[in-house]
């Protein structure tokens, strides 16, 4: 007899598939060459295929059981799908977690990696000036038939150092020791503190750098007690809204935005659904976003993450600032994306 193992970590004692669901003003994100040197210190033609095809292999287990952060009486906390049209076994699933008594909640959304595929797409304005083509700066009209989600990005590379990686073109050279979210050619994706050259190589379609690591090896980072390091933030307040992705101990990916919350806090959150190793993204009410479609061709479009500043629709249009788009994967290999 064929036994399934059954994947924990040390905060949840087992995996479900279960299921369940201010005023704003645009700010730079500069951080000092200081800072930041003390931070690093410590620490094509053809869409996605036919909708609904034949699935691939269900390779990667489902997300944590994600309890309520704050104390007091417990609230039921589980995962929906927001997608049923893509089939099982869910390839996306979302979450909302309570994370203070006033009311507000984090808002997570884990996407397995057996079923989709990551995609960066440049802004108009992020990358900056450059000689290289940008696309459309949209989530790819040929794109849409499969796409299940759309999300933020992270800072302006000019107010947080960086590289960026997308479409074979190397927008701005990576740099040793930031975090950065890479897409491999074999359609897996990473978390990882660069260590490699400033061009990636030959197995990488995309990377994308955003700060040193927020967590590592499932606990969170010293460097997040430096405030100042993780951003400006609107009017100076520590607590905001901020996003984040992560990896799961399976390679699945996590996505993560909340308001009223500091670096330290937002590390917190990330460890408690499951991430071994996370990034920051945007932060203030102006940038964090993630939308899934309840139809396919970017049908029934609807706003996960609950910020009056954004439209369920951003991505479909030209953008500001670049975004990850994803897809429904209905081959075992990946297909090339349109750009």
């Amino acid at each position: 007899m064929i036994r399934r193992r059954v994947m924990t970590n040390r905060l949840f004692p087992t995996i479900p598939p279960a299921v369940r669901s201010r005023p704003s003003r645009r700010v730079r994100h500069g951080l000092t060459a200081t800072c930041l040197a003390a931070m690093l210190a410590g620490s094509a033609a053809t869409a996605l295929g036919a909708i609904a095809g034949p699935p691939v292999p269900v390779d990667t287990p489902g997300p944590a059981i994600v309890a309520p952060l704050l104390s007091g009486p417990r609230v039921p906390v589980g995962w929906r799908n927001p997608e049923p049209w893509a089939g099982l076994p869910a390839a996306v699933l979302v979450t909302t977690v309570p994370t203070d008594s006033a009311g507000d909640a984090a808002s997570i959304a884990w996407f397995r990696s057996s079923r989709t595929q990551v995609a960066l797409y440049p802004g108009v304005k992020n990358p900056e000036t450059t000689p290289y083509p940008r696309g459309p700066e949209s989530v790819p009209h040929l794109a849409r038939t499969n796409l299940v989600a759309t999300f933020n990005s992270g800072f302006y590379l000019k107010d947080a150092r960086g590289g960026f990686f997308a479409n074979q073109t190397l927008y701005a050279p990576m740099i040793r020791g930031l975090a950065t979210v890479v897409g491999y050619r074999d359609g897996h994706i990473d978390i990882v503190r660069w260590t490699a050259a400033r061009r990636p190589g030959p197995d990488v379609v995309m990377a994308r750098q955003n700060l040193p690591l927020l967590v590592s090896g499932g606990r969170v980072t010293p460097g997040v007690n430096v405030s100042e390091a993780w951003g400006l933030t609107l009017g100076g307040a520590p607590a905001v809204w901020r996003s984040a992705i992560g990896i799961d101990g399976n390679g699945n990916l996590l996505y993560v935005a909340a308001p009223h919350q500091t670096a330290p806090s937002l590390a917190r959150i990330l460890v408690h659904a499951g991430a071994v190793r996370a990034m920051e993204l945007d932060i203030n009410p102006a940038w964090p976003i993630l939308a899934t479609f309840g139809l396919p061709n970017a049908g029934a479009p609807s706003l996960f993450v609950p910020n009056p500043n954004q439209t369920a629709t951003r991505f479909l249009s030209p953008n500001t600032k670049d975004f990850f788009a994803v897809y429904l994967r209905t081959t075992i290999e990946p297909l090339p994306l349109p750009f």
